[in-house]
Parts: structure tokens; sequence; C-alpha cells
């Protein structure tokens, strides 16, 4: 049975993320995009659809789960009757390639473990064809898709997956490491767990040093801005709403939606959390992406792009996934990507006002991008739309589009004057 949506935890590389339950079972995992198709996607089914599980063997009686520091690297301790493991989950970012390291480290006494290892490409559709590779490697491929085990624990197949058994004591650990690569390149690398688990470490220890928040719930601000850090896409700039799809609004409803794409209006909202405390760097990422997304007339713009800033984001049923806690259908895509939304240029034109207001190096490049939106703006902000709830139906006037209206003149107008750039102010 899936578990509860609270009871997982994100681990990410900045360019797709795992999500982690209380019992040591990756759940989901897309791969090498947070929109590729998932290769565990049991968060939506069930084992069958795909699944990475470590755990014990035998009863535990408690589980802690935290995260390292101010890191994104996961750390659950189960607690049996025989002794105490700690499991250490990350991905490293800045890699060459994509990986999960998942390590067993034996706190107290001796505990027995079992690992089940069942990969499912195409939202759990595919069984892929596992050969071993080297003496502690598995190689499973199917079409465009190739994952990599590497450890030292010897593991066998049993059903279509992959599982072994073994035996961590206090003070010795056992590592596992998760690589994809495209089938048709060189097998990946396996890579020193420790060594990524340093650079991790200190990947995600330098960037949340940055954070110029100091006030009295510094640690829950922390916490969420590293969150919303893990959703951003590095090698664009983009930034996606949520690492999933699918989840329901309600338990057995059908507004079942996927996340895993670009909303402007989501990602001003990011945004400006993160320029609030202090980092900037990721609102320069996101307003180079945006040029390239919107790129071409302003009538074409859209309420999302892909990651990559592509518009195409056409929407497809999974009805091999019976869905979270059965909430069908299982969705890919969104339809939503052509609908008119008037609020979003309030929020774009708010979230650039507060970067130039932050001092970020100016671009003329988005000015006139600006410049060309409030201009269409004027013809088409009196129209009904589908407003901030995307209503699936005919559209509709509603208040909030048309407040946002206004804040995207009244920005356009302010930038204008604080960093006196070129514009109609007269009319």
């Amino acid at each position: 049975m899936t578990q509860r949506i609270e009871d997982y935890a994100l681990v990410g590389d900045c360019e797709t993320g795992a999500l982690v339950g209380r019992d040591g079972s990756i759940d989901w995992l897309c791969w090498p995009r947070f929109d590729s198709g998932a290769c565990f996607a049991a968060l939506l089914g069930g084992p069958e659809h795909g699944r990475w599980r470590i755990a014990p063997t035998g009863e535990v009686l408690r589980t802690e789960r935290r995260y390292r520091g101010d890191t994104l690297i996961l750390e659950t301790t189960f607690v049996t009757q025989t002794g105490e493991v700690m499991l250490v989950d990350f991905m490293p970012p800045k890699g060459t390639q994509s990986d999960v390291v998942r390590t067993v480290v034996g706190v107290r006494g001796e505990v027995e473990m079992h690992v089940e290892l069942v990969l499912r490409f195409g939202y759990g559709a595919l069984v892929p064809w596992v050969t071993r590779y080297g003496t502690q490697g598995l190689r499973a491929i199917a079409g465009p898709d190739m994952v990599v085990l590497y450890t030292d624990v010897p593991l066998h197949g049993e059903n279509l997956t992959s599982v072994a058994d073994f035996v961590v004591p206090a003070g010795e650990s056992r590592s596992f490491t998760l690589s994809w690569r495209p089938s048709h390149k060189a097998t990946p690398d396996r890579i020193d767990a420790s060594v990524a688990l340093r650079d991790t470490e200190e990947f995600w220890r330098e960037w949340s040093s940055r954070c110029r928040y100091e006030g009295e719930f510094r640690e829950p601000v922390l916490r969420s801005l590293l969150t919303l850090k893990a959703l951003t896409y590095g090698p664009t700039g983009g930034i996606v709403a949520a690492a999933t799809t699918s989840l329901p609004e309600e338990l057995g409803g059908v507004r079942n939606w996927d996340y895993r794409i670009c909303w402007l209006r989501d990602a001003t909202l990011t945004l400006i959390a993160l320029m609030d405390a202090g980092y900037f760097e990721e609102a320069r990422a996101w307003r180079d992406w945006l040029l390239r997304a919107v790129a071409g007339s302003p009538e074409q713009l859209q309420i999302m792009y892909g990651l990559g800033g592509e518009r195409r984001l056409l929407e497809w049923e999974v009805p091999w996934l019976p869905g979270y806690e059965g909430s069908a259908p299982v969705r890919v895509g969104n339809a939503a990507h052509g609908q008119l939304q008037i609020d979003v240029f309030g929020e774009v034109m708010d979230a650039l006002h507060q970067a130039r207001r932050g001092r970020m190096t100016e671009s003329a490049e988005a000015w006139n991008l600006e410049r060309a939106l409030v201009t269409h703006l004027e013809g088409v902000h009196a129209q009904p739309d589908h407003g901030i709830w995307e209503v699936r139906g005919p559209p509709q006037h509603f208040t909030h589009s048309k407040v946002m209206a206004w804040v995207a003149l009244d920005r356009a107008i302010r930038s204008a004057e604080l960093c006196r750039l070129d514009g109609p102010l007269a009319r």
C-alpha cells in the first residue's frame, strides 16, 4: 500500500528528485529530468510499478528521520531488537551523470537488512533487460534508458526483482549507487559514495550559508528555501511547481494534475521568496530561461512551459497506474498550458521589479519583453479568462485576474521610474 504523502521526503540534484518513504522505499523517481518517465512509480500504484526499498528484515521498533544540517541529505534511523542502523540517501548535484546514493551505516548492535530493487521504466509499464555488469554491478536497459547499480552486496533475481539480504554490524557500512545514462552511450562510471557524500554536503552547506534571513524561524525558513532550490532545473534555470504528477486534490477525486512543469506564476512566487533571502543567482537564471521560453510574439505567451522552454505540453492519461489511493486518472502533461490567465502578467512583472529593487543586473532584453507584455495586456485585460484556479470550463471574469493586471501596469511604471528605463509613462 502507498504510504501517506506526509511520510515522504525529497532528495534531489537540481535536475530531478526522488521521494523516499519512512519505510526506506524510494517510490518516485523520474530520470533524467523531473518531467521524464518514472522508473519508480509505486507512489501512484504498487511495488510492481517500481520502487527501491532498503530496510531491516525484522520488526522495526522505531523510525526517526531528519536532514543532515542545512542540506538535502536524508538520514533515516531504524531501531530494531538487535541494533540500530542509519540509511543515508542523497543525489549528488553538479555531477557528470545522474546518481542516487544510498548507504546503510551500522550504529549499534547488528541488523539484518533486505534490499529490493524493482525497476520499471515508462511510469511502471516496462520491465528492463537486467544483466550483470562486472563483478559488482547490475545493468538495466529499456529503450532509451540505462540504469546501473553498483554495490558490494551481491544481489540476485527473484520474480523480475533484484534482491539481497545482508548484515550491517556497528561501525560498518554498505553502499549502493544507482546511475542513469542514455542507453546508447557508455555505461556510467561507479562513483565513490564517501566522496560524493562529502561533495554533496559541501554544496548544500555553501548554498545555505548565503541565506541572509536571521529571524526567529530561520530553521523552517531555510528548510523551505532548500526545497525550492531543489525544484530548480539547473541546466536551463526553469523551476518546476512540484516533483510529482497526479497527487490528488482530494482522495478518490479526478483533479489529479501534472505539476512537473514551469508555471510562470509559481516560479515568480518562488523567486520572490529566494530573493528575499538573498538568492539572486536563481532569479537571473530564471529570467534568462523566461526570455528564451517566451521569445516571439507576446500574443503567444503561455502560462507554463517545459523545463527547457517547451510549449507543447500535451496531456495524456496513464491507464495502467491506479493512482494515489485509487485517485485516477494519472496524467502526464497539462492541457491548461493553452489557457488565458491574466494574473500571470502581474506576477511576472512583479518578480522582475523585485529583482531590480534587489540590484540585480539590468537586462535590456528583459525590459523589451516587459514592454511588449504590457502592450499586449492593454488589449486583453478586460477579457474573461480561466483564472488562478485554471477552471476547465468557459472563461469567466475573476477579481484576482483584474487586480493582477493592475499590478503588471503598476510594476512597469515603478521599474521605469526606479531605473530610468525608456517607456511611454505619459500614456
